[in-house]
Protein backbone atom coordinates (compact mmCIF):
# COMPACT_ATOMS: atom_id res chain seq x y z
CA UNK A 1 0.00 0.00 0.00
CA UNK A 2 1.03 3.36 -0.83
CA UNK A 3 2.38 6.21 0.96
CA UNK A 4 0.76 9.82 0.70
CA UNK A 5 3.13 13.08 1.79
CA UNK A 6 1.20 16.63 1.03
CA UNK A 7 3.36 19.24 1.78
CA UNK A 8 2.31 22.54 1.92
CA UNK A 9 4.72 25.90 1.37
CA UNK A 10 2.70 28.53 3.17
CA UNK A 11 2.23 31.41 0.75
CA UNK A 12 4.42 30.23 -2.32
CA UNK A 13 2.79 31.25 -4.79
CA UNK A 14 2.94 31.41 -8.35
CA UNK A 15 1.07 34.56 -9.50
CA UNK A 16 -1.10 34.48 -12.41
CA UNK A 17 -4.76 34.60 -10.61
CA UNK A 18 -7.47 35.46 -13.47
CA UNK A 19 -9.09 37.24 -10.45
CA UNK A 20 -6.72 38.75 -8.53
CA UNK A 21 -8.21 42.19 -9.16
CA UNK A 22 -11.32 41.42 -6.46
CA UNK A 23 -8.54 40.98 -3.86
CA UNK A 24 -6.70 43.54 -2.29
CA UNK A 25 -3.60 44.79 -0.28
CA UNK A 26 -5.13 48.03 1.49
CA UNK A 27 -6.72 50.28 -1.74
CA UNK A 28 -4.55 48.32 -3.95
CA UNK A 29 -5.42 45.01 -6.03
CA UNK A 30 -3.23 42.07 -6.26
CA UNK A 31 -3.18 42.51 -9.99
CA UNK A 32 0.25 41.49 -11.13
CA UNK A 33 1.25 39.85 -7.02
CA UNK A 34 3.73 36.88 -8.22
CA UNK A 35 5.51 35.76 -4.90
CA UNK A 36 8.16 33.40 -6.38
CA UNK A 37 8.65 35.41 -9.16
CA UNK A 38 9.54 38.71 -7.60
CA UNK A 39 11.45 36.46 -5.22
CA UNK A 40 13.67 35.58 -8.44
CA UNK A 41 13.93 38.58 -10.30
CA UNK A 42 14.86 40.67 -6.45
CA UNK A 43 17.75 37.92 -5.87
CA UNK A 44 18.98 37.87 -9.91
CA UNK A 45 19.11 41.72 -9.23
CA UNK A 46 21.11 41.95 -6.12
CA UNK A 47 18.64 43.57 -4.05
CA UNK A 48 18.23 39.86 -1.64
CA UNK A 49 21.44 40.20 -0.28
CA UNK A 50 20.66 40.23 3.99
CA UNK A 51 22.46 36.37 5.05
CA UNK A 52 22.51 35.09 1.34
CA UNK A 53 23.78 36.68 -2.05
CA UNK A 54 23.09 36.35 -5.65
CA UNK A 55 20.57 34.48 -7.29
CA UNK A 56 18.13 32.18 -6.17
CA UNK A 57 19.04 28.79 -5.24
CA UNK A 58 16.45 26.12 -5.35
CA UNK A 59 17.59 23.03 -7.27
CA UNK A 60 15.43 20.65 -5.99
CA UNK A 61 12.25 22.08 -6.52
CA UNK A 62 13.17 23.76 -9.75
CA UNK A 63 13.66 20.30 -10.76
CA UNK A 64 10.45 19.51 -9.69
CA UNK A 65 9.11 22.28 -11.85
CA UNK A 66 8.93 25.35 -9.93
CA UNK A 67 10.56 27.32 -12.89
CA UNK A 68 8.22 25.86 -15.21
CA UNK A 69 5.13 26.19 -13.03
CA UNK A 70 5.38 29.48 -12.80
CA UNK A 71 5.81 30.48 -16.17
CA UNK A 72 2.58 28.40 -17.02
CA UNK A 73 0.63 30.14 -14.30
CA UNK A 74 1.61 33.94 -15.03
CA UNK A 75 3.14 33.94 -18.71
CA UNK A 76 6.96 35.08 -17.34
CA UNK A 77 10.03 33.20 -16.10
CA UNK A 78 11.42 33.22 -13.33
CA UNK A 79 15.18 34.48 -13.59
CA UNK A 80 17.63 30.98 -12.83
CA UNK A 81 14.85 28.50 -12.38
CA UNK A 82 15.48 27.07 -15.75
CA UNK A 83 15.91 23.51 -15.25
CA UNK A 84 14.32 20.66 -17.26
CA UNK A 85 11.69 19.39 -14.83
CA UNK A 86 11.67 15.18 -13.48
CA UNK A 87 9.11 15.55 -11.70
CA UNK A 88 5.54 16.04 -12.44
CA UNK A 89 4.25 19.45 -12.22
CA UNK A 90 1.58 22.26 -12.62
CA UNK A 91 -0.32 25.13 -11.26
CA UNK A 92 -3.33 25.29 -9.01
CA UNK A 93 -6.25 27.65 -9.35
CA UNK A 94 -8.31 28.32 -6.19
CA UNK A 95 -12.02 29.19 -6.37
CA UNK A 96 -12.63 29.74 -2.56
CA UNK A 97 -13.68 33.80 -2.31
CA UNK A 98 -10.67 34.07 0.44
CA UNK A 99 -6.84 34.49 0.35
CA UNK A 100 -6.36 32.83 3.99
CA UNK A 101 -5.09 29.72 4.94
CA UNK A 102 -8.42 27.89 5.83
CA UNK A 103 -10.16 28.45 2.53
CA UNK A 104 -6.64 27.40 0.64
CA UNK A 105 -5.85 24.00 2.88
CA UNK A 106 -9.63 22.95 2.78
CA UNK A 107 -9.94 23.32 -0.92
CA UNK A 108 -6.65 21.42 -1.39
CA UNK A 109 -8.53 18.89 0.91
CA UNK A 110 -11.45 18.55 -1.69
CA UNK A 111 -13.45 21.34 -0.01
CA UNK A 112 -14.29 24.76 -2.07
CA UNK A 113 -15.62 26.87 0.83
CA UNK A 114 -19.43 27.24 0.66
CA UNK A 115 -20.03 30.75 1.73
CA UNK A 116 -18.86 34.01 2.29
CA UNK A 117 -16.59 34.57 5.02
CA UNK A 118 -17.13 38.17 7.19
CA UNK A 119 -13.84 40.30 7.60
CA UNK A 120 -13.21 42.83 9.82
CA UNK A 121 -13.69 46.07 8.98
CA UNK A 122 -10.29 48.22 8.29
CA UNK A 123 -11.39 50.93 11.07
CA UNK A 124 -10.61 51.84 14.49
CA UNK A 125 -12.27 49.83 16.62
CA UNK A 126 -12.61 46.92 14.36
CA UNK A 127 -14.41 45.15 16.30
CA UNK A 128 -18.21 45.35 16.96
CA UNK A 129 -19.23 45.96 20.49
CA UNK A 130 -20.64 43.10 21.64
CA UNK A 131 -17.02 40.72 20.68
CA UNK A 132 -15.09 43.40 22.59
CA UNK A 133 -17.82 43.21 25.62
CA UNK A 134 -17.27 38.97 24.71
CA UNK A 135 -13.41 39.46 25.18
CA UNK A 136 -13.44 41.57 28.05
CA UNK A 137 -15.74 38.99 29.85
CA UNK A 138 -13.94 35.85 29.09
CA UNK A 139 -10.48 37.70 30.15
CA UNK A 140 -11.60 39.54 32.86
CA UNK A 141 -10.35 43.19 32.22
CA UNK A 142 -12.03 46.30 31.57
CA UNK A 143 -10.91 46.58 28.08
CA UNK A 144 -8.45 45.14 25.13
CA UNK A 145 -6.12 46.99 23.22
CA UNK A 146 -5.67 47.47 19.35
CA UNK A 147 -8.84 46.22 18.16
CA UNK A 148 -7.29 47.31 14.85
CA UNK A 149 -6.20 46.01 11.50
CA UNK A 150 -2.17 45.21 11.91
CA UNK A 151 0.28 42.97 11.50
CA UNK A 152 1.42 40.61 14.30
CA UNK A 153 5.06 42.22 15.09
CA UNK A 154 4.06 45.77 14.55
CA UNK A 155 0.97 45.60 16.97
CA UNK A 156 2.90 43.55 19.84
CA UNK A 157 5.72 46.31 19.40
CA UNK A 158 2.50 49.28 19.81
CA UNK A 159 0.95 48.02 22.54
CA UNK A 160 3.00 44.68 24.31
CA UNK A 161 4.20 47.33 27.35
CA UNK A 162 0.38 48.72 28.15
CA UNK A 163 -0.34 44.95 27.80
CA UNK A 164 2.60 44.20 30.65
CA UNK A 165 1.01 47.55 32.63
CA UNK A 166 -2.33 46.57 32.23
CA UNK A 167 -2.81 43.19 31.59
CA UNK A 168 -5.45 43.81 28.71
CA UNK A 169 -5.13 41.56 25.59
CA UNK A 170 -4.22 42.83 22.47
CA UNK A 171 -6.83 42.19 19.74
CA UNK A 172 -6.39 42.65 16.32
CA UNK A 173 -7.24 41.55 12.77
CA UNK A 174 -6.20 41.48 9.33
CA UNK A 175 -7.43 41.30 5.62
CA UNK A 176 -8.29 37.60 6.43
CA UNK A 177 -11.41 36.10 8.22
CA UNK A 178 -9.54 36.02 11.40
CA UNK A 179 -9.25 37.75 15.25
CA UNK A 180 -6.10 37.51 16.50
CA UNK A 181 -5.16 37.88 20.40
CA UNK A 182 -1.58 38.69 20.92
CA UNK A 183 -0.79 37.96 24.94
CA UNK A 184 2.97 37.50 27.20
CA UNK A 185 3.25 34.37 28.10
CA UNK A 186 3.94 34.63 31.28
CA UNK A 187 2.55 37.95 32.28
CA UNK A 188 -0.51 37.23 30.79
CA UNK A 189 -0.35 33.36 31.04
CA UNK A 190 -0.39 31.12 27.98
CA UNK A 191 -3.17 28.68 29.05
CA UNK A 192 -4.89 32.03 30.14
CA UNK A 193 -4.43 32.89 26.37
CA UNK A 194 -5.72 29.78 24.72
CA UNK A 195 -8.59 29.42 26.98
CA UNK A 196 -9.79 32.94 26.39
CA UNK A 197 -9.12 32.38 22.47
CA UNK A 198 -11.23 28.75 22.51
CA UNK A 199 -13.81 30.20 24.45
CA UNK A 200 -14.12 33.06 22.07
CA UNK A 201 -13.80 31.02 19.33
CA UNK A 202 -17.47 30.04 18.93
CA UNK A 203 -18.77 33.86 18.94
CA UNK A 204 -16.69 34.20 16.18
CA UNK A 205 -17.64 31.38 14.42
CA UNK A 206 -21.12 31.86 14.40
CA UNK A 207 -20.13 35.18 12.61
CA UNK A 208 -18.35 32.99 10.02
CA UNK A 209 -15.15 34.70 11.07
CA UNK A 210 -12.55 31.67 10.25
CA UNK A 211 -10.53 31.88 12.86
CA UNK A 212 -9.95 33.09 16.58
CA UNK A 213 -5.81 32.77 16.82
CA UNK A 214 -3.87 32.70 20.27
CA UNK A 215 -0.42 35.08 19.67
CA UNK A 216 1.57 34.42 22.45
CA UNK A 217 5.02 36.36 22.97
CA UNK A 218 7.61 36.81 25.75
CA UNK A 219 10.37 39.17 26.21
CA UNK A 220 10.42 42.90 27.37
CA UNK A 221 9.61 46.38 26.14
CA UNK A 222 11.83 46.65 22.93
CA UNK A 223 12.75 43.16 22.40
CA UNK A 224 9.33 41.05 22.48
CA UNK A 225 9.22 38.24 20.33
CA UNK A 226 6.56 35.62 19.13
CA UNK A 227 6.58 32.09 20.40
CA UNK A 228 5.68 28.45 18.81
CA UNK A 229 2.81 28.15 20.91
CA UNK A 230 0.31 29.88 18.56
CA UNK A 231 -2.88 28.17 18.44
CA UNK A 232 -5.44 28.52 15.95
CA UNK A 233 -9.24 28.10 16.61
CA UNK A 234 -10.86 27.57 13.56
CA UNK A 235 -14.24 26.79 11.70
CA UNK A 236 -14.46 22.80 11.21
CA UNK A 237 -15.22 21.77 7.75
CA UNK A 238 -18.91 21.81 7.18
CA UNK A 239 -18.64 18.72 4.93
CA UNK A 240 -15.64 15.94 4.83
CA UNK A 241 -12.59 16.36 3.40
CA UNK A 242 -9.35 14.52 2.05
CA UNK A 243 -7.83 13.85 6.26
CA UNK A 244 -11.70 12.20 6.65
CA UNK A 245 -11.87 9.92 3.46
CA UNK A 246 -8.14 8.94 4.61
CA UNK A 247 -9.02 7.79 7.86
CA UNK A 248 -12.51 6.26 7.10
CA UNK A 249 -10.67 4.17 5.13
CA UNK A 250 -9.17 3.03 8.11
CA UNK A 251 -5.48 4.49 7.44
CA UNK A 252 -3.50 7.02 9.31
CA UNK A 253 -3.38 9.91 8.72
CA UNK A 254 -0.57 12.50 10.37
CA UNK A 255 -0.63 16.30 10.71
CA UNK A 256 2.80 18.53 10.88
CA UNK A 257 2.24 22.04 12.19
CA UNK A 258 -0.50 23.88 11.94
CA UNK A 259 -2.54 21.29 10.13
CA UNK A 260 -4.72 20.13 13.14
CA UNK A 261 -6.19 23.49 14.02
CA UNK A 262 -6.79 24.55 10.65
CA UNK A 263 -8.93 21.44 10.47
CA UNK A 264 -10.04 21.37 14.37
CA UNK A 265 -8.89 17.69 13.62
CA UNK A 266 -11.23 16.64 11.59
CA UNK A 267 -10.16 13.25 10.26
CA UNK A 268 -6.39 13.97 12.25
CA UNK A 269 -4.86 10.97 14.03
CA UNK A 270 -2.06 12.65 15.48
CA UNK A 271 -0.05 16.24 15.06
CA UNK A 272 3.54 17.39 15.66
CA UNK A 273 4.44 20.82 15.71
CA UNK A 274 6.99 23.25 16.71
CA UNK A 275 9.28 25.41 14.51
CA UNK A 276 9.88 24.37 10.66
CA UNK A 277 13.35 23.24 11.27
CA UNK A 278 11.65 21.28 13.52
CA UNK A 279 8.82 20.46 11.62
CA UNK A 280 11.17 19.55 8.91
CA UNK A 281 12.96 16.62 11.13
CA UNK A 282 9.20 15.63 12.21
CA UNK A 283 8.50 14.86 8.36
CA UNK A 284 11.77 13.34 7.78
CA UNK A 285 10.53 11.35 11.04
CA UNK A 286 7.83 9.98 9.17
CA UNK A 287 9.27 9.60 5.87
CA UNK A 288 11.44 6.69 7.69
CA UNK A 289 8.55 5.70 9.86
CA UNK A 290 5.09 6.55 8.91
CA UNK A 291 2.72 3.15 7.79
CA UNK A 292 1.61 1.84 4.41
CA UNK A 293 -1.31 3.90 3.24
CA UNK A 294 -0.95 6.80 5.79
CA UNK A 295 -1.60 10.17 4.52
CA UNK A 296 1.21 12.78 5.90
CA UNK A 297 -0.23 16.59 5.69
CA UNK A 298 2.76 18.89 6.49
CA UNK A 299 2.32 23.24 6.77
CA UNK A 300 5.62 25.00 7.02
CA UNK A 301 4.32 28.49 7.91
CA UNK A 302 7.30 30.68 8.00
CA UNK A 303 7.68 31.51 4.80
CA UNK A 304 4.55 33.46 5.26
CA UNK A 305 4.48 34.57 8.99
CA UNK A 306 8.14 35.43 9.55
CA UNK A 307 9.01 36.98 5.81
CA UNK A 308 5.85 37.28 3.59
CA UNK A 309 3.60 39.74 6.65
CA UNK A 310 7.00 41.41 7.05
CA UNK A 311 7.63 42.39 3.18
CA UNK A 312 11.58 41.23 4.01
CA UNK A 313 12.65 39.61 0.26
CA UNK A 314 15.78 38.38 1.86
CA UNK A 315 14.21 36.05 4.70
CA UNK A 316 11.99 34.98 1.88
CA UNK A 317 14.41 33.91 0.10
CA UNK A 318 15.94 32.03 2.47
CA UNK A 319 13.27 30.50 3.73
CA UNK A 320 13.09 28.96 0.14
CA UNK A 321 16.47 28.20 -0.23
CA UNK A 322 16.76 26.30 2.80
CA UNK A 323 13.63 24.24 2.30
CA UNK A 324 15.45 22.99 -1.38
CA UNK A 325 18.00 22.04 0.81
CA UNK A 326 15.79 20.06 2.96
CA UNK A 327 13.57 18.64 0.50
CA UNK A 328 16.82 17.53 -1.42
CA UNK A 329 18.08 15.19 1.11
CA UNK A 330 14.74 13.53 2.35
CA UNK A 331 13.69 12.73 -1.34
CA UNK A 332 16.16 10.01 -1.60
CA UNK A 333 14.31 8.76 1.56
CA UNK A 334 11.22 8.08 0.00
CA UNK A 335 9.73 4.43 -0.48
CA UNK A 336 9.05 3.72 -4.14
CA UNK A 337 5.33 3.72 -4.37
CA UNK A 338 5.25 6.73 -2.12
CA UNK A 339 3.96 10.28 -3.46
CA UNK A 340 5.16 13.75 -2.22
CA UNK A 341 3.42 16.93 -3.02
CA UNK A 342 4.75 20.13 -2.67
CA UNK A 343 1.80 23.54 -3.20
CA UNK A 344 0.77 26.49 -1.52
CA UNK A 345 -2.59 27.72 -0.30
CA UNK A 346 -2.11 31.22 -1.79
CA UNK A 347 0.85 34.17 -2.08
CA UNK A 348 2.01 36.59 -0.01
CA UNK A 349 4.62 38.84 -2.19
CA UNK A 350 7.21 40.29 0.03
CA UNK A 351 7.79 42.89 -2.61
CA UNK A 352 3.83 44.01 -3.16
CA UNK A 353 2.38 46.75 -0.92
CA UNK A 354 0.51 46.76 1.88
CA UNK A 355 1.41 43.46 4.63
CA UNK A 356 -1.34 41.07 3.71
CA UNK A 357 -1.93 38.05 1.51
CA UNK A 358 -1.97 37.97 -2.46
CA UNK A 359 -4.23 36.11 -4.06
CA UNK A 360 -2.19 34.10 -6.75
CA UNK A 361 -2.24 30.57 -8.41
CA UNK A 362 0.53 27.92 -7.02
CA UNK A 363 2.74 25.59 -7.96
CA UNK A 364 2.12 21.62 -7.60
CA UNK A 365 4.95 19.69 -7.95
CA UNK A 366 4.98 15.92 -7.54
CA UNK A 367 7.92 13.38 -6.90
CA UNK A 368 7.28 9.44 -6.72
CA UNK A 369 4.55 9.84 -9.99
CA UNK A 370 7.58 9.96 -13.52
CA UNK A 371 7.22 13.44 -14.78
CA UNK A 372 5.99 15.67 -16.88
CA UNK A 373 3.32 18.70 -17.41
CA UNK A 374 0.08 18.38 -15.32
CA UNK A 375 -1.09 21.61 -16.57
CA UNK A 376 -3.64 23.84 -15.20
CA UNK A 377 -5.47 22.08 -12.57
CA UNK A 378 -7.93 23.22 -9.46
CA UNK A 379 -7.04 23.03 -5.86
CA UNK A 380 -9.41 20.38 -5.58
CA UNK A 381 -7.60 17.90 -7.98
CA UNK A 382 -4.64 17.78 -4.93
CA UNK A 383 -7.08 15.83 -2.48
CA UNK A 384 -8.49 13.47 -5.49
CA UNK A 385 -4.84 12.44 -6.88
CA UNK A 386 -3.99 11.96 -3.74
CA UNK A 387 -7.06 10.20 -2.81
CA UNK A 388 -6.28 7.65 -5.62
CA UNK A 389 -2.49 7.37 -4.94
CA UNK A 390 -3.97 5.84 -1.36
CA UNK A 391 -6.65 3.82 -3.00
CA UNK A 392 -9.62 5.63 -1.29
CA UNK A 393 -12.77 7.02 -2.37
CA UNK A 394 -12.47 11.01 -3.18
CA UNK A 395 -15.98 12.30 -2.39
CA UNK A 396 -15.42 15.58 -3.32
CA UNK A 397 -15.79 17.31 -6.81
CA UNK A 398 -12.05 17.05 -8.14
CA UNK A 399 -10.29 14.93 -10.39
CA UNK A 400 -7.13 13.31 -10.39
CA UNK A 401 -3.88 13.88 -12.23
CA UNK A 402 -2.53 10.92 -12.05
Amino acid sequence: MSRAFLVVMDSVGIGGAADADQFYNGTDPDIGANTVLHIAQACAAGQAEEGRSGALKVPTLDALGLGQAVELASGQHPPGLDATPIGRWGAATEISKGKDTPSGHWELAGLPVPWDWTYLPDTVPSFPDDITQRICDLAGTDGILGNCHSNGVRVIETFGAEHLRTGKPICYTSADSVLQIAAHEKAFGLDRLLKLCQDLAPTCHARRIGRVIARPFVGEEGSFERTTNRRDYAIAPPEPVLTNWVQDAGQAVIGIGKIGDIFSMAGIDEVQKGSDAQLMQHLADQIDTAPEGALIFANFVEFDSKYGHRRDVSGYARALEWFDGEIGRLLPRLKPDDLLLITADHGNDPTWTGTDHTRERVPVLVAGTGSGQIGHIGFVDVAASIAKHLGVASKGSGRSFL
